[in-house]
């Protein structure tokens, strides 16, 4: 899938994911995503090991991180940016979120 194509399919059409992981983020077993969300190994790892949820908070700093460095998403350049700090939000040094984590509140 390219990262400039549309949001990849996370849930199924009934709203919820057809299968389950090892969420890295969260430590627990959470619902994962349907489909690959990045080309390459990295797409592949983040299937295998990532939940919906914590795909849904790598969003949000993906937009932040978009935002402050002014990045152009079509871009090669930007795409190697991104996927840098993607691997490092899901499986770098500190990526396991505290224990007592609460998400905020959606809008």
């Amino acid at each position: 899938m390219d990262p400039c194509d549309n949001k990849p399919s996370v849930t199924s059409k009934s709203g919820k994911s057809d299968r389950t992981v090892q969420c890295v983020k969260f430590q627990k077993e959470l619902p994962g995503l349907n489909e690959p969300p990045w080309p390459g190994e990295l797409g592949e790892r983040i299937y295998e090991n990532v939940s919906v949820d914590a795909w849904n908070l790598w969003e949000e700093q993906m937009k932040m991180l978009l935002n402050e460095y002014r990045l152009m998403p079509w871009q090669k350049e930007a795409q190697t940016i991104i996927a840098k700090h993607m691997e490092d939000f899901f499986f770098g040094k500190g990526s396991v979120l505290p224990p007592d984590y609460v998400p905020p509140q959606q809008k």
